[in-house]
């Protein structure tokens, strides 16, 4: 006699907290025969419980980008208890990718990427004519006198609401919706750069500042910047335009012209990738 067929459990939502080098990665998002953070931990997923959700992050971080936590949600049948995922999760995926805290959230709405109310990334400059190789893969490294004042003042100018379209990526693999690292309701395709601001190029910017420390590999410059949302390649332009200030390329002037212009070609070369961290990302209590 066959047996009755268990019924399934009902879905539970799952909230992953994750750090990650991102050096050997094209980046997170799914991309076939390519290595990437979304692609790793799918396939972890699917050797543990047998089943393969796609993990959404809470941002898109590109090639090369590193992450001290970045959130995935996702949902699972299974009946796994949050520390056996855990632990089983850091034990299948490589070392360079490690779950710092795995559990179930109330919310089934919870998202990793819509449900976030803010993000802090955090870009790291090392004020050195050369660089050690432990250090090369996560920093930038600019042999050129930077002003720190300059850094500061010029990151005190972003704070607030603005048009970032400046500071997007005109990168010809990305569309022009693929501007903005995630979409937020009501947001419009922007198409060129017509005249006044486009709410799909709009953020607001909580906290924009400069930290240094000093080590035996030269200074260290931390820039630290929280908003509700970053567009495509935002953060590593606006760093690559604040240097350009320190050297005496730009003025501090030249900042409210460059975001009023609304052309990528007025601001300063995009960053490395590999100076800039996710540092976190908060959501509603209720959610959790």
């Amino acid at each position: 006699m066959n047996q009755p067929v268990q019924p399934a459990c009902d879905p539970q939502t799952w909230k992953l907290t994750l750090a990650y080098d991102g050096t050997d990665f094209q980046g997170w998002q799914v991309q076939p025969g390519l290595l990437t953070i979304q692609g790793e931990l799918q396939a972890a997923l699917y050797r543990i419980t047998g089943e393969s959700p796609l993990p959404q992050g809470s941002g898109r971080t590109d090639a090369g980008v590193h992450a001290l936590a970045q959130v995935a949600s996702f949902q699972l049948h299974a009946p796994i208890p949050p520390e056996n995922l855990h632990r089983a999760l850091n034990r299948t995926l490589p070392p360079s990718i490690h779950i710092s805290e795995a559990k179930t959230v109330r919310s089934t709405a919870f998202h990793a990427r819509h449900s976030a109310i803010s993000k802090t990334y955090e870009y790291r400059v090392l004020r050195a004519s050369d660089c050690s190789p432990f250090l090369a893969r996560y920093v930038y490294a600019c042999p050129w006198p930077l002003d720190f004042d300059s850094l500061q003042s010029s990151a005190r100018l972003f704070v607030g609401k603005h048009d970032f379209f400046s500071f997007a990526a005109t990168d010809p693999d990305f569309s022009h919706r693929n501007l903005a690292e995630e979409e937020e309701p009501g947001d419009t395709p922007i198409a060129g750069a017509p005249p006044g601001p486009k709410r799909g190029t709009v953020r607001t910017i909580f906290s924009s500042s400069w930290g240094q420390q000093s080590s035996d590999a030269g200074d260290l410059l931390i820039y630290r910047v929280r908003g509700n949302g970053f567009l495509h390649h935002m953060v590593r332009n606006l760093v690559g335009t604040m240097i350009d200030v320190a050297r005496g390329h730009l003025s501090l002037d030249d900042i409210p012209r460059i975001l009023a212009a609304r052309r990528r070609s007025e601001a300063g070369p995009t960053a490395p990738a590999r100076g800039l961290f996710l540092h976190s990302v908060e959501y509603p209590s209720g959610d959790l």
